[in-house]
């Protein structure tokens, strides 16, 4: 009996070493786009001009983690972006998110994007409303 189980554990331990490193690559890039968008803001904050708009295309984002397709999402709540969330599109409990710098609010109308080998681009801009962030294609 134990022999037929074994390829079943197998089969499981090898999935959780290879979602394991996909966890890890996910982290890697919503560190990234979550940096990115705090130097943007950086930047917009650190000039008297009343409304800025920055954007910044991510050249560093690769279009799939281990030919598995992602989602790119700035959560928020109550419209103030909260953290930066990199998810596996097929299969979203593979995820890895990173917090972002307090006081942004977010754009709802541009908050998420699918990687498919499009350009992707962050923006951060400063209106008499607030600073918003967000995440599109280029």
């Amino acid at each position: 009996m134990l022999i037929f189980l074994m390829p079943f554990f197998y089969a499981m331990a090898v999935d959780n070493i290879r979602f394991g490193m996909v966890r890890r690559e996910l982290r890697e890039i919503a560190d990234y786009v979550s940096n990115t968008i705090a130097n943007l803001y950086f930047l917009v904050n650190s000039t008297e001009i009343q409304s800025v708009n920055l954007t910044k295309e991510l050249v560093y984002l690769p279009s799939s983690v281990e030919n598995f397709v992602y989602v790119l999402r700035i959560e928020g709540s109550g419209g103030t972006a909260l953290k930066v969330i990199a998810y596996l599109k097929d299969r979203s409990s593979v995820l890895a998110d990173t917090w972002l710098t307090p006081g942004l609010k977010v754009d709802a109308a541009r908050n998420s994007v699918v990687s498919c080998g499009w350009t992707v681009v962050v923006g951060c801009y400063r209106n008499s409303a607030g600073v918003y962030v967000w995440i599109g294609y280029g």
